[in-house]
């Protein structure tokens, strides 16, 4: 009998989640209470990633990658993040990074870079968010200005994933101060450059097995180190952005059916009252409120990355998806906690680590409210233009 829905995978697919299925149950999940408790990097699982290939399965085949489409990486961020949200978060910083690079980069360019993610196991990491911008990335402060044959970045970079721990940045930064989003350009720049600073770690609530770092810049690069011009940058960072709503949209569904599983083997075996939590129906109905949106949430999730898959504008369904999922995965570790309750409340508890954890998917990657300013301005364009019509 299923009760969570299943995608229907094809051979690779099912081939990359069995491989996350076994280093998530055999590596994974021994670690990660440990891995949050220290707020520590896992080296050790970022080598094991890439001994099997996840780290770079998403990258193309021609620079050594894996080729896998988004279906199959959905399918092993949900499996990881079950075991370890960290290192779910890792894979998707490991490989989201280049895309900036793959989607305008020149053949040198994505030959030099993208094959020394696969040869070397170098990380790109995309350095887009600032302090004052915060969501609208228009207003972006670091500047990049005209300088000896090439270009002068200042600025300071915030929240970085993979900050400090990467070998570079795709920097966005904005080269006419007072046009917005038609100035900004992209460059990619070696994190161990003169003048690039992994200036402060964040101490944070979850995903502290992930790093985000502040990156203070003042660095010269040359002219080809332009990824994207004025005008074109911001585009290609929004397009990268809708991929990584898919994959968090995952990375919710992994969390959720750990708080799921957790829940519904406890209130199946403990009892109050002289009834199994689970027959309470305060309790039962919430389970099954949480099974329903976890199943809507994985169907939406990989009907997304099929559409992707198939060359298909996830733009809006991939808001969709980011904005339910976790959403719904901010009820399955609500419900976790209160499951357990003061054992849910109290350090260990695998729940508690979850309930701080899932607060991150609905932040990064664009807060739940950006996601609804996005669909609402769409709704408005649509029934916008049919008036008009």
């Amino acid at each position: 009998m299923v009760i969570i829905w299943d995608p229907p995978l094809d051979q690779d697919a099912s081939k990359w989640r069995d491989i996350a299925r076994r280093i998530a149950r055999d590596h994974l999940t021994p670690r990660a209470a440990d891995i949050d408790r220290d707020q520590r990097y896992p080296r050790e699982n970022v080598q094991l990633l890439h001994e099997c290939g996840i780290a770079t399965m998403f990258l193309p085949r021609q620079y050594g990658g894996g080729g896998a489409s988004l279906t199959a990486f959905c399918t092993v961020i949900e499996e990881l993040a079950q075991a370890c949200a960290s290192t779910s978060g890792i894979v998707a910083t490991l490989q989201l990074g280049a895309l900036p690079l793959l989607r305008a980069g020149t053949c040198q360019q994505k030959d030099t870079y993208i094959r020394a993610l696969v040869t070397e196991q170098k990380t790109i990491s995309f350095a887009l968010s600032e302090r004052e911008a915060g969501s609208d990335p228009s207003n972006l402060q670091t500047l990049a200005t005209p300088e000896n044959g090439g270009w002068r970045l200042r600025g300071e970079k915030r929240w970085i994933g993979g900050g400090g721990e990467c070998s570079y940045y795709v920097v966005f930064a904005q080269t006419e101060p007072g046009r917005g989003r038609l100035g900004i350009a992209a460059f990619i720049v070696a994190a161990d450059a003169d003048g690039v600073r992994d200036d402060a770690r964040e101490d944070k609530m979850g995903m502290r097995g992930t790093v985000n770092s502040t990156v203070v810049l003042n660095t010269w690069v040359a002219n080809d180190c332009m990824i994207a011009p004025p005008g074109k940058a911001l585009k290609l960072a929004l397009e990268a952005l809708n991929v990584g709503r898919v994959v968090v949209a995952a990375q919710s569904n992994g969390i959720a059916r750990a708080a799921f599983d957790a829940a519904s083997r406890r209130a199946s075996v403990r009892t109050t009252f002289g009834q199994r939590l689970i027959d309470h129906q305060g309790i039962g109905f919430k389970l099954a409120d949480v099974a329903t949106r976890l199943s809507a949430g994985r169907m939406l999730t990989y009907e997304t990355a099929r559409s992707f898959d198939t060359g298909q504008d996830v733009a809006l369904i991939g808001a969709q998806a980011k904005l339910f999922c976790s959403e719904a995965a901010h009820d399955a570790v609500d419900i976790g906690v209160q499951v357990f309750g003061g054992e849910g409340f109290v350090k260990p508890s695998l729940v508690e680590r979850l309930y701080r954890d899932q607060r991150a998917t609905e932040i990064y990657e664009g807060t739940s409210e950006i996601q609804r300013l996005v669909l609402a301005r769409a709704i408005h364009a649509e029934f916008n233009n049919e008036e008009q019509a």
